[in-house]
């Protein structure tokens, strides 16, 4: 068994370059990343970078953004722990709903609870997003879960 001791903690810029990178290696968009560190978090281990998440908020909504784990970590369950902090961080926010786009992975996204969506439901500020208006095509799953 590895001992990773994961903690998640909010991104800095000096951050970036590795989120894109394990963005980028598991085919996730990138290209509207830069200035948003504020909305994007790291997993830490050891001080090493080996996951990251975040969530774009819009009023009492949010755009849960590029959930991913170095391969060499994966399948330890990492991208739920996560996806639970980071749901309880927004719930203390105050955000009632989140809403994600998903080509590859709808099913493990229904196990933390999202439900699939008609992508034209989700909130109007959801719908501007890049990420909904051009970085994912419109064969994505649109999926909401309710905080």
């Amino acid at each position: 068994m590895i001992d990773i001791t994961p903690t998640l903690r909010p991104a800095v810029e000096a951050d970036l370059d590795d989120i894109i990178s394990i963005l980028a290696s598991h085919d996730l968009p990138t290209d509207d990343l830069a200035g948003k560190a504020s909305s994007l978090f790291v997993l830490e281990s050891y001080g090493d970078i080996i996951g990251t998440g975040g969530v774009e908020v819009y009023g009492d909504a949010g755009l849960l953004r590029s959930v991913a784990v170095q391969e060499f970590f994966r399948d330890l369950g990492l991208g739920g722990l996560i996806c639970s902090e980071i749901f309880q961080m927004m719930k203390d926010r105050g955000v009632k709903e989140l809403f994600l786009l998903t080509t590859t992975a709808p099913e493990f996204f229904e196990g933390l609870g999202f439900q699939r969506i008609e992508r034209d439901t989700a909130p109007a500020d959801i719908k501007a997003t890049t990420e909904f208006s051009t970085l994912c095509p419109e064969s994505a799953v649109c999926m909401r879960l309710e905080l």
